[in-house]
């Protein structure tokens, strides 16, 4: 009997100081590095005035270098054909580090492959992602990716006009050359190239921002990288908690919100420049300054629409956001007063809007650019030292300081939520 007694004490004793005893967690396996874009532009239907390509049948090296947001230790390029009329047959695509005029880091190039070929042809309206590269990107670097076109029939190039960046091309396959041909043209648009993701921390995520010629960078320096989002990406870069948050420059200049122009209208693309956009978690929305201008254009107005229909369009994008998790925050107009489709009416929807914009409730914060940028005694124009430089003085445009302005207003605590 002693014995039973004292076998259930030292059971009980045996469960107690187990209990007792402090646990050591469990290990928690740490998320996984992800896709996240860290480059993209808006890819439309290049104008019959563009011409893509050199002259000739041996075929066009397109070498083209962008500046990416965060960075990640593999990369993947996406290519475009989605206004396209034709196949487009790409023969080599070559990721690299840039050098000066056009040339890349000899040694850096390594080539792109899709299904683990070097070659592919991209169906017309459709696009193609390659596979991952073990190409190791800096955060705001920059990369160049070169593409050889065999000679064929391109009827609708596909394109990002009014890039603001350099772009060469030269005749033959020099993709992978650290150096090209003298004999060379260069143009200032990006073809066939939608985007680059990288393989970035589990925390990382895209900011898409979608918008006009404002966003794009209309008037800012060419090559200098000085669009709003890129100044943008410079703070979320410079900040500890936001450092893995991408900028998607989503612009496209004479873009609108409700009618297709400059490419389709903002509502037309939202699903391919906003949702398929690898990791986005915020937009912002910076558009409707060319849907007022032309409906109230003194000269030629069409397409009119009124405040309560950009409205619906804006509300349109909301709910579309916010139904994939998606954080939307609205942006003033920013002021065009003295624009060549400024009219006194239109200045009244744009106010109107904006009163909308800063008070409705519908966004999830609001971005106050026109604030930011307005000339207190004139507020229907920018600073004066906002307003380009000589002849790119148009009174819509901001220039490299006015852009700096935009990026500098935005709390980036809005990236952290």
């Amino acid at each position: 009997m002693k014995i039973a007694i004292t076998s259930a004490v030292l059971l009980v004793s045996s469960v107690m100081a187990n209990a007792a005893a402090p646990r050591k967690p469990a290990a928690v396996p740490s998320a996984p590095d992800h896709w996240v874009g860290t480059w993209a532009s808006a890819p439309f239907a290049a104008r019959k005035v563009d011409h893509f390509g050199m002259a000739g049948t041996d075929g066009t090296t397109v070498r083209q270098t962008v500046h990416v947001s965060i960075g990640g230790s593999e990369a993947r390029v996406i290519l475009t054909n989605e206004f396209g009329t034709d196949d487009l047959k790409i023969d080599a695509a070559q990721i690299a580090v840039p050098a000066p005029a056009g040339g890349i880091v000899a040694g850096s190039s390594q080539a792109l492959t899709f299904n683990g070929k070097t070659s592919v042809t991209i169906p017309a309206g459709s696009n193609m992602v390659s596979d991952p590269a073990n190409f190791k990107i800096a955060p705001l670097g920059d990369v160049t990716v070169s593409l050889f076109l065999p000679d064929q029939a391109l009827s609708v190039p596909t394109y990002h006009g009014s890039a603001e960046a350099t772009v060469y091309m030269v005749a033959g396959d020099h993709a992978a050359d650290a150096a090209l041909p003298t004999e060379q043209k260069t143009v200032t648009s990006w073809y066939f190239l939608q985007g680059i993701d990288v393989k970035a921390p589990a925390d990382a995520a895209a900011v898409v921002t979608l918008g006009d010629s404002i966003t794009d960078g209309a008037a800012s320096t060419r090559d200098g990288n000085d669009r709003w989002p890129n100044f943008l990406a410079n703070r979320l870069q410079a900040n500890a908690a936001t450092k893995n948050v991408a900028v998607l420059d989503m612009g496209i200049g004479g873009n609108r919100v409700l009618h297709d122009g400059t490419g389709p209208s903002a509502l037309a693309r939202f699903d391919r420049d906003v949702l398929a956009q690898r990791g986005v978690k915020y937009l912002i929305l910076l558009e409707a300054i060319n849907d007022i201008g032309h409906a109230y254009a003194p000269k030629d107005p069409r397409d009119v629409v009124t405040a309560d229909d950009l409205i619906a369009g804006y509300m349109q994008i909301i709910e579309r956001a916010h139904a994939h998790g998606i954080k939307v925050y609205g942006a003033t107009l920013t002021p065009y007063v003295g624009a060549g489709y400024q009219s006194d009416k239109g200045e009244e929807v744009r106010q109107a809007v904006n009163d909308w914009v800063r008070h409705s409730g519908k966004f999830d914060a609001v971005i106050d650019f026109e604030k930011a940028t307005r000339d207190p005694a004139n507020p229907g124009q920018f600073l004066p030292g906002y307003n380009g430089d000589g002849t790119k003085a148009d009174h819509l445009h901001p220039n490299d300081t006015g852009y700096k302005a935009m990026g500098d207003s935005i709390d980036l605590s809005l990236f952290t939520k």
